[in-house]
């Protein structure tokens, strides 16, 4: 499975606006979201797309990485494999 860490989101950001936010730029749907607090200041989540390998979802990640959505600029990183 992959995943992609999407970081520096607002504060307080739903799961839903999420998944709508992705879904806007064309993202499959998403089966987990984790909410990743770090310290607080740039808060990220990490997102799991069943089925979904790296070569597809790059096209997908290069459309929000650097995108400012809410005030802030995101960050996307594909991540081949879980961390905690």
């Amino acid at each position: 499975m992959t995943y992609l860490m999407l970081g520096n989101i607002e504060p307080g950001t739903s799961d839903d606006e999420i998944t709508e936010f992705l879904a806007k730029y064309g993202f499959p749907p998403v089966e987990e979201i984790q909410h990743v607090e770090g310290d607080s200041a740039r808060p990220a989540v990490l997102l799991s797309f069943p089925g979904s390998d790296t070569e597809a979802l790059t096209p997908l990640q290069t459309r929000v990485h650097n995108m400012h959505w809410k005030g802030r600029t995101l960050t996307a990183r594909i991540v081949g494999q879980r961390f905690t």
